[in-house]
């Protein structure tokens, strides 16, 4: 039996019952707790298999073959797990695809970002996704979802941008993170700091360029993140300034 006969036969029904083959109740309490589950947390009502991120990229690279409509069903629930593994899944077909297709991942994805509700759901694809998609063409769905309500979008709209640093182009960070410079939640702080960091690595100046501007204004660990590589005297005189 060769390979694309092996994957044809194997099933959405295969996948979920692999992922719950290998799930650990006890490593599923520590992910319930490191990502913010209690009531009026972040993650409230997330449920966790207890299934680390290697094993899920093991089993979305098996069934990389599974069609929209599969993945629908694993991203429409509350096991985080099925939503994870369903993402990687995304993110490997839009790495092989044709332009035709990648448009249709895009919009799938776009349409499916009620349910890409935690941080490293947001983090492990987005840029994978929507960065590379984006790279030459119009960026203004990235200002959509960076002043849309939903913290979720928000952060897709930041992270986004980190393929955008890897060719230089920072304008789209800059611009993002300045929409988002006063938001309330630290989850957006750590993420345009990161960003910020990443830009920093590939041009300094154009960071500092932006620091001398909006540090002051910048919440602690926004600005934390943004300097975390500088030499530790640059580094307080940022934070004492």
């Amino acid at each position: 039996m060769n390979e694309n006969t092996r994957q044809i036969m194997l099933t959405r029904a295969d996948l979920k019952n692999e992922l719950d083959a290998i799930a650990s109740p006890t490593k599923a309490i520590e992910l319930a707790r490191f990502f913010k589950t209690g009531k009026g947390e972040y993650g409230e009502g997330d449920r966790f298999l207890g299934i680390n991120v290697p094993e899920q990229r093991k089993l979305a690279k098996k069934f990389v073959h599974l069609n929209f409509e599969d993945l629908e069903q694993f991203l429409q629930t509350d096991i985080h797990e099925y939503r994870l593994t369903a993402l990687l899944i995304l993110t490997y077909q839009f790495a092989k695809a044709d332009a035709t297709t990648r448009e249709e991942i895009v919009a799938f994805y776009l349409d499916r970002t009620k349910w890409i509700n935690n941080w490293d759901l947001v983090d492990v694809s987005c840029y994978r996704i929507l960065g590379v998609h984006l790279l030459h063409q119009d960026r203004s769905v990235l200002y959509q979802l960076a002043r849309s309500p939903n913290l979720w979008e928000q952060r897709i709209a930041i992270i986004s941008t980190l393929e955008f640093i890897k060719h230089q182009q920072f304008e789209d960070t800059l611009k993002i993170a300045i929409i988002l410079l006063n938001h309330p939640h630290d989850l957006i702080h750590k993420a345009v700091g990161w960003m910020l960091r990443e830009v920093g690595k590939q041009d300094r100046q154009v960071l500092v360029g932006f620091l001398d501007i909006y540090y002051q204004q910048m919440p602690r660990t926004m600005l934390r993140y943004a300097i975390e590589h500088f030499e530790e005297p640059v580094r307080k005189a940022y934070l004492k300034r």
